[in-house]
């Protein structure tokens, strides 16, 4: 297996990423995914057995970046609230740089319909909600937000906004980029949680 062969796979992961975006989940079929790498749909097996291969290596992908900034912010020597807001904006900056990304998280419930992606997507929310809640935990063992609201409920409030925020895109037309905007509701959303000292 050559270069040709890795880079060629990504463009076809890249591509299926782009149907997904721009028509949905339903749209991504191998026919569709030749036409858009102009390439029979035969070739295509030469790469992935089916569909369903690609959607893994969708997923894959999508949740490839959540181990590399966990360990960042773990490692990171600020109090949790500015790791929260670290944690969020980097999230927020990937899905400014690679939006058409981002819209998976609008296709959480199909992916958990299907066999081959269930365990990894159901993995990586749930990996993704337990983090932010133990920042969220910790924050309020510090003393440094308000405990009024559960730490799970939290993580879910800001993974709701962000999803909110993409959906939002999807429907209309917005100056600002989605980073400015879902970061500037976070940080009004923490002082609203920070305790004053």
């Amino acid at each position: 297996m050559g270069d040709s062969f890795v880079s060629r796979k990504d463009r076809i992961i890249a591509s299926a990423i782009e149907i997904i975006s721009e028509s949905g989940l339903s749209a991504l079929t191998t026919k569709n995914l030749a036409l858009k790498e102009n390439m029979s749909e035969a070739l295509m097996y030469k790469y992935f057995g089916g569909i369903d291969e690609v959607l893994v290596e969708v997923v894959e992908t999508y949740s490839k970046f959540d181990k590399g900034i966990r360990q960042t912010m773990q490692a990171k020597d600020a109090t949790y609230v500015e790791k929260l807001i670290d944690y969020l904006e980097a999230y927020a900056t990937y899905y400014d740089n690679y939006y058409a990304i981002s819209t998976l998280m609008l296709q959480y419930e199909e992916l958990l319909h299907i066999v081959e992606t269930r365990e990894r997507i159901a993995w990586c929310i749930t990996e993704r909600l337990a983090f932010l809640g133990d920042l969220f935990q910790k924050a309020m063992d510090a003393g440094e937000i308000s405990d009024v609201i559960s730490a799970p409920v939290l993580a879910n409030n800001v993974t709701g906004m962000a999803m909110s925020h993409i959906l939002e895109r999807r429907i209309s037309y917005h100056k600002k980029s989605f980073k400015e905007e879902y970061m500037d509701n976070i940080q009004k959303w923490m002082q609203l949680l920070q305790i004053k000292k």
